[in-house]
Protein backbone atom coordinates (compact mmCIF):
# COMPACT_ATOMS: atom_id res chain seq x y z
CA UNK A 1 0.00 0.00 0.00
CA UNK A 2 1.19 3.53 -0.78
CA UNK A 3 2.54 5.72 1.98
CA UNK A 4 3.89 9.24 2.24
CA UNK A 5 5.54 11.59 4.71
CA UNK A 6 3.98 15.05 4.93
CA UNK A 7 3.49 18.09 7.12
CA UNK A 8 0.83 20.78 7.11
CA UNK A 9 -0.38 24.01 8.64
CA UNK A 10 -4.11 24.38 9.36
CA UNK A 11 -5.66 27.83 9.81
CA UNK A 12 -9.19 29.24 9.79
CA UNK A 13 -9.06 31.54 6.74
CA UNK A 14 -7.79 31.38 3.19
CA UNK A 15 -6.16 34.81 3.64
CA UNK A 16 -4.21 33.57 6.67
CA UNK A 17 -3.02 30.49 4.74
CA UNK A 18 -2.00 32.62 1.75
CA UNK A 19 -0.04 35.01 4.02
CA UNK A 20 1.79 32.09 5.65
CA UNK A 21 2.59 30.61 2.23
CA UNK A 22 4.20 33.94 1.21
CA UNK A 23 6.25 33.96 4.41
CA UNK A 24 7.48 30.41 3.69
CA UNK A 25 8.35 31.39 0.11
CA UNK A 26 10.32 34.34 1.55
CA UNK A 27 12.43 31.95 3.58
CA UNK A 28 10.68 31.54 6.93
CA UNK A 29 10.74 28.02 8.35
CA UNK A 30 7.61 25.92 7.75
CA UNK A 31 7.94 24.13 11.11
CA UNK A 32 8.32 27.36 13.09
CA UNK A 33 5.21 28.86 11.46
CA UNK A 34 3.30 25.61 12.01
CA UNK A 35 4.14 25.66 15.74
CA UNK A 36 2.99 29.27 16.03
CA UNK A 37 -0.12 29.36 13.82
CA UNK A 38 -1.50 25.87 13.09
CA UNK A 39 -4.75 24.96 14.85
CA UNK A 40 -4.09 21.23 14.30
CA UNK A 41 -2.47 19.21 17.12
CA UNK A 42 0.32 18.39 14.61
CA UNK A 43 1.36 22.04 14.90
CA UNK A 44 3.20 21.17 18.11
CA UNK A 45 5.41 18.90 15.97
CA UNK A 46 6.05 21.58 13.36
CA UNK A 47 3.09 20.35 11.33
CA UNK A 48 4.54 16.83 11.00
CA UNK A 49 1.82 14.34 10.05
CA UNK A 50 4.27 11.45 10.05
CA UNK A 51 3.80 8.61 7.61
CA UNK A 52 0.28 8.52 6.17
CA UNK A 53 -1.54 6.10 3.91
CA UNK A 54 -4.35 6.79 1.43
CA UNK A 55 -7.66 7.29 3.22
CA UNK A 56 -6.17 8.41 6.56
CA UNK A 57 -6.60 12.11 5.81
CA UNK A 58 -9.65 13.97 4.47
CA UNK A 59 -10.04 13.46 0.73
CA UNK A 60 -8.76 16.85 -0.47
CA UNK A 61 -5.59 16.51 1.63
CA UNK A 62 -5.14 12.90 0.50
CA UNK A 63 -5.19 14.12 -3.11
CA UNK A 64 -2.45 16.67 -2.41
CA UNK A 65 -0.30 14.17 -0.53
CA UNK A 66 -0.53 11.40 -3.12
CA UNK A 67 -0.78 13.34 -6.41
CA UNK A 68 1.01 16.72 -6.19
CA UNK A 69 4.76 17.33 -6.69
CA UNK A 70 7.08 16.61 -3.77
CA UNK A 71 8.77 19.26 -1.59
CA UNK A 72 6.53 22.13 -2.74
CA UNK A 73 4.15 23.97 -0.42
CA UNK A 74 0.65 23.35 -1.78
CA UNK A 75 -2.40 25.36 -0.86
CA UNK A 76 -4.36 26.97 0.49
CA UNK A 77 -6.45 23.79 0.31
CA UNK A 78 -9.95 24.03 1.81
CA UNK A 79 -11.39 21.22 3.94
CA UNK A 80 -14.17 21.07 6.51
CA UNK A 81 -11.52 21.93 9.14
CA UNK A 82 -10.24 25.12 7.51
CA UNK A 83 -7.41 25.94 5.10
CA UNK A 84 -4.26 23.87 4.81
CA UNK A 85 -0.76 24.36 3.50
CA UNK A 86 0.71 20.94 2.73
CA UNK A 87 4.25 19.84 1.98
CA UNK A 88 5.11 16.26 1.01
CA UNK A 89 8.63 14.93 1.57
CA UNK A 90 8.38 11.50 -0.04
CA UNK A 91 5.92 8.88 -1.15
CA UNK A 92 6.29 5.18 -1.90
Amino acid sequence: MAKAMARHILVKTEAEAAALKKRIAAGEAFDVLARKYSTCPSGKRGGDLGEVRPGQMVRVIDQVIFKKPLREVHGPVKSQFGYHLVQVFYRD
